[in-house]
């Protein structure tokens, strides 16, 4: 059925990273969680009036929520398939995030909201009527849910896509919760247990993890996450496959939007290789990396002494001391400057993000170590923060 409907609703759906292909898969997910959610909405209403059950209404109005998310869904993909323009020169695929975003904000004050109700029906005892058809349209409904869950997953999977992954989550869950509500009716007719406003404060507690994952999904790549591990390994193994670039620092991985990365890297290159030819090369790796990963990439080149014998071995005990002091220190852009009496060592050192000692403190550490191998020996230290893996 899943692949059915692609095939239908979207041509050439084998080109996924096509921003109008996009465009088109997500408005077909946000389309079938209008429509199925609309459908379950009306018919746990009808469950909930004919079984007075306050868990069935409140999974209902979760259903129009979802609907209402669905809307936001298809509005924030046609917005980010506009062109950039003059006030967004980076396009507006962020605008994914922010209603990804709008979405869960929805799904946690609609679980809130049921919390409050759940309360007052626990207070005051309200009893559930047993109803055969309330049991077959939840058991049906359940169902249908479960088949929106995995597709909605799999146009994720296929775009990439946080708020699609939001809507797929958020079904699972609706499928979790509907059968506790089904589960609780039941128990409550055989055994009198009065269970409706605990199953429906159950559901509410499950929107609101619904919302409040989605939530976290959202915000951080909003808030700038790290880069995928693949993507990093796979960049790093595009640019080294040229035997010219000796190493690669400073990859940063800037997101824009789901298909929409700009990375910016330091290619470091022999110091007397030729200028034209090294240009050509980087030119060469920034098509290669725009046509196999859909990024848009910067190279920036660092001539590097590399067969200069006293270099390398300075280069090794410098290394040496680094990890003496903290095994996750690394360096890059190592050279040497030589003074009448002295030798200044310059590099920049890269610590981990959860790094605790100050940058004044480290550079500090590292000139005294440096000067206990040799006291002709000073540095001028740059410290980096990594930003990838």
């Amino acid at each position: 059925m899943t692949n059915l409907l692609i095939k239908l609703f979207i041509k050439n759906n084998d080109t996924s990273n096509n921003e109008n292909i996009r465009k088109q898969y997500g408005i077909l997910g946000g389309s079938i969680g209008i429509l199925c959610n609309m459908v379950l909405f009306l018919m746990k209403i009808i469950a909930g009036i004919l079984s007075s059950s306050i868990a069935v209404v409140a999974d209902a109005f979760n259903n129009l929520s979802d609907a209402a998310s669905s809307v936001v869904t298809i509005i924030g993909f046609k917005m980010v398939a506009k062109p950039p323009d003059e006030k967004h020169p980076f396009g507006h695929g962020r605008i994914e995030y922010i209603s990804s975003l709008i979405i869960s904000m929805v799904i946690i004050m609609m679980g809130i909201e049921f919390i409050k109700t759940s309360i007052e029906h626990i207070i005051n005892m309200d009893n559930v009527k047993f109803s055969i058809t309330s049991l077959i349209i939840l058991s049906v409904s359940i169902l249908l849910k479960l088949w929106v869950c995995l597709f909605n997953n799999k146009i994720a999977k296929i775009i990439n896509s946080s708020a699609i992954k939001a809507m797929s989550l958020d079904s699972l869950v609706d499928c979790i919760a509907t059968f506790t509500t089904l589960v609780c009716i039941i128990i409550s007719h055989y055994t009198g247990l009065v269970l409706d406003g605990y199953a429906g404060l159950i559901v509410a507690l499950f929107i609101i993890y619904t919302g409040y994952t989605s939530l976290k999904e959202t915000l951080d790549p909003l808030l700038g996450e790290p880069p995928n591990e693949s993507l990093i390994n796979d960049i790093k193994s595009c640019v080294l496959s040229y035997e010219e670039i000796k190493g690669i620092h400073d990859l940063i991985v800037h997101n824009y939007g789901p298909g929409n990365l700009i990375v910016t890297l330091h290619a470091e290159v022999p110091c007397d290789s030729n200028i034209v030819t090294i240009h050509e090369i980087i030119d060469n790796i920034e098509r290669k990396l725009k046509d196999e990963l859909n990024c848009n990439v910067i190279i920036h080149v660092d001539p590097i002494i590399f067969d200069n014998e006293e270099v390398n071995e300075i280069k090794k005990l410098t290394f040496k001391v680094l990890k003496n002091i903290d095994e996750r220190l690394d360096m890059h852009d190592f050279r040497i400057v030589k003074n009448e009496k002295r030798l200044k060592l310059v590099f920049d050192v890269v610590v981990p993000t959860d790094f605790n000692m100050k940058q004044k403190d480290l550079i500090n550490k590292i000139n005294s170590e440096i000067s206990k191998v040799n006291e002709n020996y000073y540095t001028l230290i740059n410290v980096d923060r990594g930003f990838t893996f």
